[in-house]
């Protein structure tokens, strides 16, 4: 851990030094060394999503294709989930607080302050990427799982246009799907199928609803990171500008 922070340090001063071609100091290095603790603890857990993430992935197309998924694989999938959202609502936690420290510093113009920004885009960006991954195969996921449902209904003697599943979907109601189903075993494996496909979905889009808050304050973060970007290139222009028109006057 202690190597890896003196990596990111060295790392960041050395990307700072290129850009400025100065020496640069780093103030209060006490603090900073607490920051590039968090900086390390956030990575981890975004690396950790990012592996529960892919575990999710197997797990989602093992359960969609068999017929009746093992009880067990379902058990998985959900403790995975609870874990992503543990995780994940930490490292929003962390990246919130990490912004506030930088708005309420922003008045300053320090070495240490270009880093924590720097960091902070950088695990942003990368928190972002994971939770977008993460919401694609959950997507993904429900996608596929309705299209067995309707396969399965076609299977049974009812043929369903998809608007017409969304609704049977949106209903909440499992009954809706037994109405004038042939009383047959084959129409019966069927029906198992597809009311455990139907909960599949149900607890999928409770997951995405929980989560619904948190991608829109990662949004926000990059959102904010952007107009902060075009703000300092705006200052930048202004600057180049002013040097241009002073040196064509002078």
């Amino acid at each position: 851990m202690k190597d890896r922070l003196e990596q990111l340090k060295a790392k960041q001063l050395t990307q700072d030094d290129d850009a400025d071609e100065v020496e640069i100091a780093i103030d209060n290095t006490a603090f900073m060394d607490e920051f590039f603790s968090e900086i390390e603890e956030t990575r981890l857990n975004i690396d950790k999503i990012s592996e529960h993430v892919e575990e999710a992935k197997k797990l989602y197309s093992i359960i969609l294709s068999a017929p009746i998924p093992e009880p067990k694989t379902k058990d998985d999938l959900e403790q995975l989930m609870t874990e992503i959202k543990k995780r994940a609502n930490n490292v929003r936690n962390k990246l919130k607080s990490m912004e506030r420290h930088i708005e309420e510093d922003e008045v300053q113009s320090s070495a240490d302050l270009r880093i924590r920004k720097s960091q902070h885009s950088v695990l942003s960006r990368k928190f972002v990427e994971v939770m977008t991954k993460y919401n694609e195969a959950q997507v993904d996921f429900r996608e596929r799982s309705k299209g067995r449902i309707q396969r399965q209904l076609e299977i049974t003697g009812r043929k369903t246009t998809d608007e017409e599943l969304e609704e049977m979907l949106e209903s909440g109601n499992p009954a809706i799907f037994t109405s004038g189903i042939i009383d047959s075993q084959i129409s019966k494996q069927a029906l198992s199928e597809i009311e455990g496909r139907h909960k599949d979905i149900v607890r999928l889009e409770s997951s995405i609803k929980e989560l619904h808050d948190m991608f829109v304050d990662i949004a926000m973060l990059v959102e904010n990171q952007k107009k902060i970007m075009i703000m300092i290139c705006c200052v930048i222009l202004a600057i180049i500008l002013a040097s241009t028109i002073g040196g064509i006057f002078a």
